[in-house]
């Protein structure tokens, strides 16, 4: 064998003898190490002993930190004296190197090894909870404010939430305290969901919903017009009449319009009802009876009263009625009116406030057959010429204004005096006969549903 050859060898017999050497080094080395590319809860272990390693762990945890990021970028921190915070032994950090494969150490250049371990601290958990909260991010907390609907002079507008900075004390403790014991450097209370913000929005449909419907319904405005008086359903009254239904919707509560139309009429109908009248003689009588006056048309009304509503409308109007008057006012008698005295025999007809005829006349004779009854009545109608018909008579007459059915105000050319006491014992069948050029002049001045007012 060559010298060149010999020295070859020898190299080769060198490298294999260093290179077992270093790799048996390396593999007792990591029998009390941690591998290259090792780390620990984010702590680079590598080439590390467990005792090294926890003695890292030691001074980390006293001099720990943790920064709570709270709402508008807000910082707040909480220090381990603060909380009494102290480091434990962890046996697992020992078992971690006893578990690794030394033998393959060589691998772990390129391989990185993340190992996670419970952090081994104990900390005060009442210090914990006062430092808490004593933090600032519990001083001038505003509450969090809904978004919601509100009036305005143009109409109903959105309001936008208030977010406020209000947090729930019991998720901030347990988030602290959650990251003290991960030992994170950091906690989110934003992310983490420790404030109470508002449940509605500005952008809520249903919100927006609700303004488009109160808009349309709480902004109408209907008035009553009864001549000398009116009532008004405003904003005020329609917000009274809204509920809201299983789907948040507004609607309108129709029993409240019925009993507001049904108070309505109890006010306003003055149908048969008794009233106060002045005489032609000055005095004050009450009258009653009869079929004159006002009803409202209760059924139709709240029908109408709804439509106007639910189209948002503004309107002057009447309300439906059943019956109607000559005159609307409260004195719905008004200074258009026919009045018959039956115990003077004496009959007035005003048009307009001027008295235009006073006349004797003669009426029913007053037995429960023929009497002409008392009460308030509206001219039914009226013809030129007519013949009254009864039982056992058919007389012609020139102007005919019936009443009440068949008692009637005309003129009774087979007549020749009228008033005092003919009626009693010569009487009308029910009627008033009127001289014929009153009769006529009533005739021709007098409106159908004109009152005429019959009393004793």
């Amino acid at each position: 064998m060559g010298t060149g050859k010999k020295i070859v060898i020898g190299m080769i017999v060198f490298f294999l003898l260093a290179a077992g050497g270093l790799y048996g080094v390396g593999a007792y080395f990591f029998s009390s190490h941690f591998l290259p590319n090792s780390s620990v809860n984010g702590l680079d272990v590598s080439y590390k002993t467990p005792d090294s390693v926890q003695e890292h762990m030691a001074d980390e945890i006293a001099t720990y930190t943790l920064l709570i990021n709270e709402i508008d970028a807000k910082q707040e921190k909480i220090v381990a004296d603060q909380i009494g915070i102290e480091y434990e032994e962890n046996e697992e950090i020992d078992q971690l190197v006893k578990n690794q494969k030394r033998w393959t150490w060589f691998l772990s250049l390129n391989n990185e090894k993340k190992y996670v371990t419970e952090a081994m601290t104990t900390y005060d958990k009442k210090k914990l909870k006062e430092t808490v909260n004593n933090l600032d991010c519990f001083k001038d907390m505003q509450e969090p404010v809904d978004a919601r609907i509100e009036e305005t002079e143009s109409g109903y507008e959105i309001v936008p939430e208030v977010e406020g900075n209000t947090l729930d004390p019991k998720k901030v403790l347990r988030q602290v305290r959650k990251a003290i014991e991960n030992g994170q450097p950091a906690v989110d209370l934003v992310k983490k969901k420790c404030y109470i913000f508002p449940e509605v929005y500005r952008d809520d449909e249903l919100l927006a919903r609700q303004k488009e419907q109160l808009n349309r319904l709480a902004t109408a405005k209907i008035t009553y017009d009864f001549q000398d008086r009116n009532e008004v359903v405003d904003s005020e009254i329609l917000r009274s009449w809204l509920t809201l239904d299983e789907e948040g919707n507004y609607q309108l509560d129709e029993a409240q319009i019925k009993e507001y139309v049904h108070q309505l009429a109890v006010k306003y109908d003055t149908y048969g009802s008794e009233r106060d009248f002045r005489t032609a003689e000055g005095n004050m009588i009450k009258v009653k009876g009869g079929d004159y006056g006002w009803v409202i048309y209760e059924e139709k009304e709240v029908e109408a009263l709804k439509a106007n509503i639910e189209a948002g409308e503004e309107v002057i109007r009447e309300p439906e009625y059943l019956y109607r008057g000559y005159n609307r006012e409260e004195n719905d008698i008004g200074d258009t009116y026919v009045e018959v005295d039956l115990t003077k025999q004496r009959m007035c007809f005003y048009l307009n406030g001027t008295l235009i005829v006073d006349t004797p006349v003669v009426t029913g004779t007053p037995t429960k057959k023929f009497a002409t009854p008392p009460g308030v009545y509206a001219l039914d109608n009226k013809k030129s010429p007519a013949v009254l018909k009864g039982e056992d008579y058919a007389s012609p007459v020139t102007y005919w204004m019936p009443f009440n059915k068949d008692v009637g105000i005309h003129d009774a050319s087979w007549r020749s005096e009228f008033g005092g006491e003919i009626y009693k014992k010569n009487g009308s069948h029910g009627c008033v006969n009127t001289p014929y050029d009153m009769a006529e002049k009533i005739y021709n001045n007098i409106e159908v549903g004109v009152p005429i007012i019959v009393y004793e």
